[in-house]
C-alpha cells in the first residue's frame, strides 16, 4: 500500500537518487528506512531522536572521529525538528565534498507527533532551508506535487490516506501542494 500523499513524490526521488549511481555512495539516513530499497556502497541509519541531527554532526560511537557521507537521506523527517536549520548546516557538514542531501518533507498533511511536529516547507520553502543550511542556490533540485482532492483525503478520519489508482486524482496543481522534495549537492 503506497500512501496518496507520497504517491508522486517516491517514483521522482528514486529516479533522482537512482541517478547518482547509487552503487558508489556511502549513504546515511536519518530515521526511516526509505533507503534500504536501494543497493548503496554503504548504508547506515541514524533514528531521531537518538542521533540529534541538530544538535552536531554525527562521529563515530567508538573513535569520535566525524563521520561524513555521499549522501544523506531524509524521508519525513524534518517536520518533526525542533531547529531544522541547525539540522540542515549539521548534514551539509557531514558531506563529503560533492555529496549529496535529499530530504522530502509534508506541506499539506494533519500534525503527527512523531516526537513532535513543527514544520512546514513548499518547493520554494525548502530550497530557501537548504541555501541557509550552506547549499548553493543553483546545486538544489526542488519539486512539489498535491492537488486540492488528495487535501480533502488528507482530511479523512484514517490518515494518511491510501493511494487508490481507480478514484484518486493526482494531477499536479502548483497552487496546492502536499509535499515537496529535494536534492541538494555540496559544491
Amino acid at each position: 500500500m503506497v500512501s496518496l500523499n507520497r504517491v508522486v513524490m517516491q517514483p521522482s526521488s528514486r529516479r533522482m537518487i537512482k541517478a547518482l549511481g547509487p552503487q558508489g555512495l556511502d549513504t546515511a539516513e536519518i530515521s526511516g528506512k526509505w533507503g534500504q530499497r536501494f543497493e548503496f556502497k554503504s548504508y547506515r541509519q541514524f533514528r531521531y531522536p537518538e542521533y540529534d541531527v541538530c544538535g552536531d554532526p554525527f562521529s563515530d560511537p567508538a573513535s569520535g572521529a566525524p563521520l561524513s557521507f555521499d549522501l544523506i537521506l531524509a524521508n519525513q523527517v524534518w517536520e518533526h525538528l525542533d531547529r531544522p536549520y541547525a539540522a540542515t548546516r549539521n548534514v551539509y557538514a557531514m558531506l563529503r565534498p560533492g555529496g549529496y542531501f535529499w530530504v522530502a518533507v509534508p506541506f499539506f498533511a494533519p500534525l503527527h507527533a512523531a516526537p513532535q511536529d513543527c514544520s512546514r516547507w513548499n518547493a520554494r520553502g525548502l530550497k530557501n532551508l537548504l541555501i541557509e543550511g550552506g547549499f548553493a542556490e543553483d546545486a538544489i533540485h526542488a519539486e512539489q506535487w498535491g492537488n486540492r482532492h488528495v487535501a480533502r483525503r488528507n482530511l479523512e478520519e484514517i490518515w494518511p490516506p491510501v493511494y487508490d489508482e481507480a478514484t484518486d486524482d493526482i494531477r499536479n496543481d502548483p497552487e496546492m501542494p502536499i509535499c515537496a522534495w529535494a536534492l541538494a549537492q555540496k559544491v
